[in-house]
């Protein structure tokens, strides 16, 4: 069967990191040739360990969704009025939490992640970015420049915050609003834990808006190796601490390498840097010839955003740059 073209793939209709077999198209080369720093997924991911024949063959038990749920609660200190429901990854929640209100205006301030403006699209909704509304997004800290916002903040009478790229920064959470009735508290498990292909992802909220949200779902919603890699990631409070003291020393390294190289930092998490550079596409192009690929935006032509090498990467990218 022939390759379906982007034209007709509904998967490639919008902006994203990642992209590889593009740039793999236009630049050469093969997968394992290739450094992906588009993206903001921990370079250093968990390890993965532990699992059952039975998380393959068999439904999950309810049982397995609740240990998930209540290593959740502890690591994100999650309010006892709130409610935890996992699912297979935040795109997956992003795209069912507009059918939780009546259609009407949904605040998103730009630029920043675009699948939230697309969902609220989808349904029918308004978009706008400063008036108020029915519903408001905020994604904190801010992809791509790492905005952090503020309780005051959330405004509307549906609030999504989320919170993604949080888990570097646990201390700037705004979990402890996720039980006002209104409030959707989004949480990625790929980003920080580095295992974006397990597709798992949380909505804690109020539990009037998370039954619905539930429903949308449907059962099984989670595979059974997701459910323990999961919970076993989220009880590990040691690699978490240690993790957070590493992407922070390696966020620091990278500045200072592409600062030398004569770009400027706009901001960011440790996870992901957004430069300012003199021309973002050339930039581009100059890694990608080094099969080095890197993040630009269709809305300026000035900003770069990079994720962090792997272990074996640093030189390849200074020596590109």
């Amino acid at each position: 069967m022939a390759r379906q073209s982007d034209e007709l793939n509904p998967r490639a209709a919008r902006d994203h990191g990642g992209g590889l077999d593009g740039a793999i198209r236009n630049y050469g080369g093969t997968r394992s040739d290739w450094i992906d720093l588009s993206t903001g997924i921990n370079p250093h991911p968990y390890e993965v360990s532990g699992l059952e024949p039975s998380d393959w063959m068999e439904l999950p038990d309810h049982g397995a969704f609740e240990r998930l749920a209540d290593a959740a609660r502890q690591f994100w200190s999650v309010p006892d009025e709130a409610m935890i429901l996992p699912a297979p990854g935040a795109s997956a929640l992003i795209a069912r939490i507009p059918a939780l209100a009546r259609t009407g205006r949904v605040q998103i301030t730009m630029p920043t992640y675009n699948e939230h403006a697309a969902a609220f699209n989808a349904q029918g909704w308004s978009v706008q970015e400063n008036a108020p509304a029915e519903a408001r997004v905020i994604v904190h800290p801010n992809n791509p420049d790492g905005r952090i916002w503020r309780e005051c903040d959330v405004d509307a009478p549906l609030t999504v915050i989320d919170e993604s790229f949080c888990d570097v920064t646990p201390d700037a959470s705004l979990i402890h609003l996720a039980g006002h009735p209104g409030v959707v508290v989004l949480k990625s498990f790929g980003k920080f834990w580095g295992l974006a292909g397990l597709r798992l992802g949380f909505a804690i909220g109020h539990p009037n808006l998370i039954s619905k949200l539930n429903d949308l779902t449907g059962p099984w919603s989670v595979s059974g190796p997701a459910l323990r890699i999961g919970t076993r990631a989220l009880r590990d409070i040691d690699w978490a601490d240690a993790t957070r003291r590493n992407l922070a020393n390696e966020a620091s390294k990278l500045d200072a390498l592409l600062t030398r190289k004569g770009a400027s930092l706009v901001g960011g998490t440790s996870l992901f840097r957004l430069y300012e550079v003199d021309d973002a596409a050339e930039w581009q192009d100059r890694l990608a010839k080094a099969h080095i690929w890197s993040r630009i935006f269709p809305y300026s032509q000035t900003y770069l955003r990079l994720g962090l090498p792997p272990a074996g990467g640093w030189d390849r990218l200074e020596a590109a740059l």
